[in-house]
């Protein structure tokens, strides 16, 4: 993987064969990237990483500028990962947590301009985070909420979805609160 744009532009990160990791494409990833860019100064941002994985996002997001980022991912070894790895770039914005990511959005009282979710293509219980990220109120009020997710997934039923992306095999579904009201 490497890091798209900002201070660490083509950096390469190679993260260890033994992670249950899969780390979105560098493609999909640029692509996501672009469409942040538009409506985000990345520096004036606080953001949330769930199912961090190998910290990819989070990486990208402190390259670019973002102040204050929380990665969470229930594995140590990711964990472990990230954390070094962000020492190793100076990447002191990232606040990596090691802790179940519906547990963390169940008790966090944080507020987050950026969430994005990574978890496993099998995982089956998308909707939950959904529903606590907004039942919990936990993005600021121009927030946005991403998921990534295989092309087996829809969320065409939620009234928080603004928009979906597809590159390549990967998947973006958007929400956001002001969905909600724009349509009242």
């Amino acid at each position: 993987m490497r890091i798209i744009s900002g201070k660490l532009k083509s950096k390469r990160i190679k993260a260890p064969a033994h992670l249950p990791v899969r780390p979105t494409t560098d493609m999909a990833k640029e692509s996501l990237f672009n469409i942040l860019a538009n409506h985000y100064f990345f520096e004036e941002i606080t953001a949330l990483d769930l199912f961090a994985g190998t910290g990819n996002i989070s990486y990208e997001l402190a390259s670019r500028g973002c102040k204050n980022i929380t990665s969470v991912d229930n594995n140590y070894s990711c964990i472990k990962f990230i954390s070094e790895t962000a020492k190793k770039l100076q990447l002191f914005e990232i606040k990596p947590i090691c802790q179940n990511s519906l547990e963390f959005i169940s008790k966090t009282y944080e507020k987050y301009d950026l969430i994005f979710a990574d978890p496993p293509f099998s995982y089956d219980a998308y909707e939950e985070i959904i529903e606590k990220v907004f039942d919990r109120k936990l993005l600021n009020p121009e927030g946005v909420l991403i998921i990534e997710h295989s092309e087996k997934k829809t969320f065409n039923d939620s009234i928080y979805l603004f928009d979906k992306r597809k590159y390549g095999s990967v998947h973006f579904s958007f929400f956001s609160q002001k969905t909600v009201h724009d349509e009242k």
